[in-house]
């Protein structure tokens, strides 16, 4: 079992009005009076105050953890609101760790709140971590997911794992001395693009709740040294089927961060492991054929025969769509009959990915005058007409 010793954690006295309000722990002699002293004098820095992130700070806010530090530099956008529920429609535009805070500071005011707007880097990340217990890491991106993970072990801080996608999610402790890291999981990336982000692929509002819940419920077992924590085991949930899974996970003694003889001894370039890798074997030419929105809407002004083709799905072509040929991704090889190689092709999809690797495949088979509308359908909608609905 794993504990996490807070710095004079006896020496913490709670008044009377904390009392009441945590009565309900008190009670309890898991808990008691020793263990909420625990729980104030606790310090945890969440990593991303979104989807996992939200139900994580309003869970240890209320449950009394002293000290809540936050690592943030986005703002509230509406597409947010469906999931990332500390935030409030009043909120759009609003600096998210602004809007955490006011939010965490009214459900408890003895909550110390340390709020980082900055980008977690690899140059900024240890000191950061030096000064809290635990980091829970609510990021949605495998970079900083690998970053989290080396900084963790580097700091010998354990990482409170969650991760979502669609119906699915996924949660851990790593980086324990005697429990694995995440590359013990994950040796290596996954290729670039190969895994779409919540915002290409969407995800179930209520599923950040349900592992953001399991993530904040394994914090607070680690703060007070109680229970059987998620230390070698993966727990996956599937919202849809709403049933639960538990994999057996081993610390790797050739894993580069936490085995026995370490090469990562320090902070590398994350987005460099994450993103290069594998984009070296890709052709080169595949990454500049791109065509920016104003330029495709100067064009078809002109009355130019230009060939819209669309490759997402036919559930967001009904959200809103350019009156392209729709065919999706994944149809397109047994489908690439219906387009004509002789017209020029500009292919969109949400904000340009997917649609890249159809300009790619495309080119690949033969297609010379294919382009990628850079920012996809989002960009048309934020710099060509607002009337277009974004998703």
């Amino acid at each position: 079992m794993v504990t996490v010793s807070p710095p004079k954690a006896e020496s913490v006295t709670l008044n009377h009005d904390e009392i009441l309000r945590y009565s309900r722990h008190l009670i309890m002699p898991e808990v008691g009076m020793e263990g909420q002293q625990k729980l104030k004098a606790a310090r945890v820095l969440l990593i991303g105050a979104g989807g996992l992130g939200s139900p994580l700070a309003l869970y240890l806010a209320a449950a009394g953890v002293g000290t809540l530090g936050m690592v943030d530099f986005d703002v509230v956008d509406y597409t947010n609101l469906q999931r990332q529920i500390v935030h409030s429609t009043a909120d759009v535009g609003r600096k998210k760790l602004e809007s955490a805070g006011e939010k965490l500071k009214a459900i408890n005011p003895f909550v110390q709140i340390r709020p980082f707007e900055t980008r977690l880097t690899s140059q900024n990340a240890l000191e950061l971590f030096q000064d809290f217990d635990i980091v829970a890491d609510g990021t949605d991106n495998f970079p900083t997911r690998y970053l989290v993970n080396d900084a963790c072990v580097l700091s010998g801080k354990p990482n409170v794992y969650g991760s979502i996608f669609r119906f699915e999610g996924q949660a851990s402790v790593f980086a324990t001395e005697q429990g694995p890291c995440y590359r013990c999981l994950y040796p290596e990336p996954p290729p670039p693009g190969l895994v779409p982000s919540c915002a290409e692929g969407g995800v179930l509002g209520i599923l950040p709740g349900l592992v953001g819940v399991m993530q904040a419920t394994e914090v607070v077992k680690l703060i007070l040294g109680i229970g059987d924590p998620l230390i070698g085991r993966l727990l996956l949930v599937d919202a849809l089927g709403m049933k639960f899974r538990e994999l057996k996970l081993r610390k790797n003694p050739d894993c580069p961060v936490c085995g026995t003889h370490p090469t990562v001894t320090q902070l590398i370039d994350y987005n460099q492991f994450c993103g290069i890798r594998g984009e070296e074997k890709q052709p080169m030419e595949a990454t500049i054929h791109e065509i920016e929105v104003e330029e495709l809407k100067r064009r078809l002004d002109g009355g130019e025969d230009l060939f819209i083709l669309d490759v997402r799905e036919p559930h967001e072509y009904k959200i809103a769509n350019l009156g392209g040929h729709l065919i999706p991704l994944n149809e397109l090889p047994r489908r690439v009959h219906e387009l004509d190689s002789s017209r020029e092709i500009v292919a969109h999809c949400k904000m340009g990915g997917r649609s890249a690797k159809a300009v790619q495949f495309l080119r690949q088979a033969g297609f010379e005058k294919v382009y990628n509308l850079k920012g996809g359908i989002t960009a048309w909608a934020d710099r060509i007409d607002p009337k277009i609905p974004k998703y």
